[in-house]
């Protein structure tokens, strides 16, 4: 599999899922890697140093994803070969406990961002090329805490369904990846982090789900070996959302 001369744009791409999905694109030969990231500059400079160092020219996008400032950043990068959209927060409480200034957050960076994204890209994407929405078993799953979050999740792939359809005439696949419990900082916003990481064990492999195994499954979309796997959410959880006992 390679990925020689490609543009990539990965939101969410300065650590956790997002950046080990920005360095395997740089490992296989990507030309040219923009990450979008919100906050945290060390962070993304660090991750620009690992992938000029892979071989990739870095372009670092800092800002809200969802603004109409990153959508016409997006459109300068030139023709992209895939948009990941990675980047992801949340409010992380019971349902009663949030406000709609949290929905509307959370529903506009998980979900709607990457509308605005793909209606910046797509024009100028060329035929062969992929668009994958990171996504989460929240959006199937009832989590505890999860509510906004989950519903987001859920919003995406059925955006990820749409825009499939629409798409696929210009010769642009559209897909999901929905990953389990991974160890990351985002676990850090979770009151309950300790029950999440035994809970994402607990599955047929017995380890948790890492950041490079999400991004081997990211990378497979969005080869041609996927040419046919349209507006699809692939499950990487070692298995666990198929127990009926947790």
């Amino acid at each position: 599999m390679t990925f020689e001369g490609s543009s990539i744009l990965v939101t969410g791409g300065s650590r956790g899922i997002g950046k080990a999905i920005a360095l395997r694109f740089a490992s296989l030969g990507a030309s040219k890697v923009a990450i979008g990231y919100m906050r945290g500059d060390s962070a993304a400079e660090e991750t620009a140093t690992e992938i000029r160092t892979a071989g990739a020219e870095p372009v670092l996008l800092r800002g809200n994803v969802s603004s109409q400032r990153i959508a016409d950043e997006v459109v300068e990068l030139g023709p992209l070969d895939v948009l990941v959209h990675a980047a992801a927060t949340g409010v992380i409480r019971p349902a009663l406990e949030t406000d709609d200034k949290h929905w509307d957050w959370t529903l506009s960076a998980n979900a709607r961002a990457l509308l605005s994204l793909t209606r910046a890209a797509a024009p100028s994407m060329p035929a062969g090329s992929s668009i994958v929405g990171i996504s989460s078993l929240g959006s199937t799953r009832v989590l505890d805490n999860y509510t906004l979050v989950g519903v987001s999740k859920a919003a995406l792939e059925a955006l990820v369904r749409y825009l499939a359809v629409e798409l696929a005439p210009r010769g642009i696949r559209v897909n999901a990846v929905s990953a389990g419990v991974v160890e990351t900082g985002a676990l850090e916003h979770f009151p309950n982090k300790e029950a999440m990481l035994e809970m994402g064990k607990r599955n047929p492999v017995g380890r948790l789900v890492s950041p490079s195994d999400v991004a081997a499954c990211v990378t497979f979309l969005c080869s041609a070996d996927a040419e046919m796997i349209r507006g699809q959410t692939l499950v990487v959880d070692g298995g666990w959302s198929l127990l009926t006992s947790l």
